[in-house]
């Protein structure tokens, strides 16, 4: 059901000077967002159906005509727990609106989020990212939507992008965050078509809207920010709410560079449900009160485009519709238990068959990749890691139009360790670029340029500095889940880290138990460079997130050349390689510990069994659990710290599977619980060495 087709025909005259907007459209949508807060506030909130609630009440009129204007099949939008007026005004079927704050089967998310945070897959009309539950992470995913429509236009030549555009809307407590500069630097430096519609009710939570932005008003700081439009008013009257939306949506589709739009709106209830607003005075929530949108809707439209009588029809209609909906809703089933766990990576039917998301990724389109094979067709040369994925990414490059290459420096200058040398001059700017310093801005873009279509390759330039990206990254590795495979957002996300001649705690870090752990995100950690080809091509060419971890010192490394294995070889995830058979000892690594462990095998004297696992997520536990109960005693190697590093996800899975098997305790062989030091001197003597690693073989293969 859409609401669109179900409002009976009124006659609406014609008002000059009035802007042209759907005024019948945007009372219903008023009216039934203001009726939908009033029930869940006095009857489902009470009785524990609405566990969350959130009321729009002030923001609804403005909401609704700037959803009346996304009419076109490109556009896109992301808001935030407070947008359900625009959802309904931009198409939301009442229902699932409905649904999801009940927590009922169907909807945004069948119970696994909170139901304000909405979502809407283009179906032949604008597509709505999903929301998330943090604050300012809708702007830069929305600036990604934007890019990837110039990218259509300019360099995938399809023409019905043009015109289009993305809207991210936000309260202005948002404009502190990180998000939102950096979505602005994003849309100004690249004139991207964006609308940065900011409500401005005065207050975050409780805080005043002049802790978050100097005199509280986000439009007038930002007059001479260089390529923006800046647009300011109120949100309460309706003739000049309309003109000013309408004014932005001109300006966004003509081409002329983004618009940040601020109107003022009154929070007519407190942030949440549980907000009692104690915060404020008497007279201030009597004066937010005189600036009810409503009644000033009702008074701009009655008698000049609508009758009382036919004012007093709609908001009948609305009620009625509101009340059929609770009613088909509340005999919805809950959600099924036993499908939680469904969807945190992109699954297949009985048949084999992917069952796609609805919205995000190259599969979902239908996308044709070139043929591939599990079997490599070696040259006759050796090549190093960074020539090895520099030619991988190459390959993508030329047979994939909707891949795109990007972080800080991998353009001209070819990324700071080279490994995308060249490939700005071969494929364009459009197509290899670099980016502001923001590694939020980076991922952010990413995960908005997936979910319409493309296929990121995002560089991150160290371990570390993927920190600032992480509410985004793990916004992006939840995607599928939490809208119950609505939406994902594959990319590939390369991040080289580790160990390098020297260390420091900023450069040199491993931590790849942090990605193990995040939901959703598959994980490489090659340790050469025939693997590295393998893996990078499988993960640009899969339906799911991937970290592609590429370690600084193998990069160059002697011990990681190995001859290009051809532009059709693809490794699959979750199959290790035994590097070295043996009877006597399992030992168990990956990245940059597996060249010192095959040294420390030939000097131990130990007949080890050796185990790259290539892939953390998945990992090989069936070859590992082979290994061990074969050889009866494990030794894990690995670089990233000792306390809840992977080598302990390991060791719990042999207690578990394997203890009975064992002849010795599971023993993890690790950098201690320190960051990596700089000196050599120092960091020698924590990283695991050969010699370390050989006498530990030793120790073990004798008891």
């Amino acid at each position: 059901m859409t609401l669109a087709p179900r409002l009976r025909s009124l006659d609406t005259p014609h008002v000059a000077a009035v802007p042209t907007v759907d005024w019948r459209g945007i009372a219903y949508h008023t009216l039934l967002s203001r009726h939908l807060d009033e029930l869940e506030e006095s009857q489902l909130v009470k009785q524990r159906k609405v566990l969350y609630q959130f009321s729009a009440r002030g923001h609804d009129m403005a909401q609704a005509i700037l959803g009346s204007l996304l009419n076109r099949p490109g556009d896109g939008a992301c808001g935030y727990y407070r947008s359900r007026p625009f959802m309904l005004s931009v198409g939301l079927d009442l229902d699932d609106a409905m649904a999801g704050p009940l927590m009922r089967s169907g909807g945004m998310s069948g119970g696994r989020d909170i139901g304000v945070v909405f979502n809407m897959p283009a179906a032949g009309g604008p597509c709505v990212l999903p929301m998330s539950g943090g604050v300012g992470t809708q702007y830069t995913p929305v600036v990604g939507w934007a890019q990837a429509l110039q990218y259509r236009v300019k360099v995938l030549k399809q023409q019905d992008a043009a015109g289009c555009m993305a809207v991210a809307l936000g309260g202005d407590a948002s404009t502190a965050t990180n998000g939102f500069w950096s979505a602005l630097n994003i849309a100004t430096t690249q004139r991207l078509p964006v609308l940065f519609y900011i409500e401005d009710n005065g207050y975050g939570i409780s805080v005043p809207s002049d802790f978050q932005t100097p005199g509280g008003n986000i439009a007038a700081n930002l007059a001479s920010f260089n390529g923006l439009k800046i647009l300011d008013g109120s949100g309460s009257d309706p003739r000049e709410a309309a003109t000013l939306l309408l004014q932005a949506s001109n300006w966004v589709r003509s081409g002329k560079g983004p618009v940040l739009l601020r109107l003022c709106v009154p929070r007519l209830n407190g942030h949440s449900g549980q907000d009692t607003q104690a915060y404020k005075s008497q007279a201030q929530i009597e004066a937010e009160w005189q600036s009810d949108p409503l009644p000033r809707l009702k008074d701009f439209m009655v008698p000049n485009v609508l009758s009382e009588a036919q004012w007093l029809e709609l908001d009948k209609q609305a009620r009625e519709d509101l009340a059929a909906a609770l009613e088909r809703v509340l005999e919805r089933a809950d959600p099924d238990p036993a499908s939680v766990q469904r969807f945190v990576f992109s699954e297949t039917d009985q048949a084999g068959s992917p069952i796609l998301q609805d919205q995000g990724g190259l599969w979902s389109t239908g996308h044709q990749f070139p043929d591939s094979s599990e079997q490599p067709e070696r040259e006759p040369a050796r090549i190093n890691m960074a020539t090895a994925i520099r030619r991988t990414l190459d390959s993508e490059l030329a047979g994939n139009p909707k891949l795109v290459v990007f972080g800080e420096d991998v353009g001209r200058k070819g990324g700071v360790h080279a490994v995308t040398l060249g490939l700005q001059d071969k494929y364009g700017a459009d197509r290899v670029f670099d980016t502001s310093l923001s590694e939020e801005g980076i991922i952010g873009r990413a995960v908005g340029m997936a979910a319409a279509g493309l296929m990121p390759v995002a560089e991150i330039q160290f371990r570390k500095y993927a920190d600032p990206a992480e509410e985004q990254l793990n916004d992006c590795g939840t995607m599928r889940w939490r809208t119950n495979n609505r939406f994902a957002a594959p990319m590939v996300v390369r991040i080289p880290g580790g160990f390098f001649k020297c260390g420091d705690p900023w450069h040199s870090q491993s931590g790849e138990v942090k990605w193990a752990h995040a939901v959703g995100w598959r994980l490489a950690m090659p340790s050469n460079a025939e693997d590295a080809v393998g893996l990078l091509r499988s993960a640009m060419r899969d339906n799911n997130p991937t970290i592609f971890f590429e370690h600084r010192a193998l990069l160059d490394d002697v011990s990681a050349r190995r001859p290009y294995p051809g532009d059709q070889f693809v490794l699959p995830f979750g199959k290790g390689r035994t590097v070295h058979k043996g009877d006597a000892l399992s030992v168990i690594t990956w990245g940059g510990m597996v060249a010192r462990c095959e040294e420390a095998v030939a000097v131990s004297g130990v007949a080890v069994d050796l185990i790259d696992l290539r892939t953390l997520v998945p990992w090989d536990r069936e070859l590992v659990l082979e290994s061990v109960r074969r050889t009866r005693r494990c030794l894990i190697v690995h670089e990233d710290t000792l306390t809840a590093g992977f080598g302990a996800e390991i060791a719990a899975v042999l207690s578990d599977e394997a203890f009975f098997d064992l002849d010795a305790p599971v023993r993890r062989l690790t950098m201690p619980d320190i960051p990596s030091p700089h000196s050599p001197v120092l960091l020698n003597a924590v990283v695991p060495g050969v010699e370390q690693i050989a006498a530990a073989m030793r120790e073990l293969d004798g008891i």
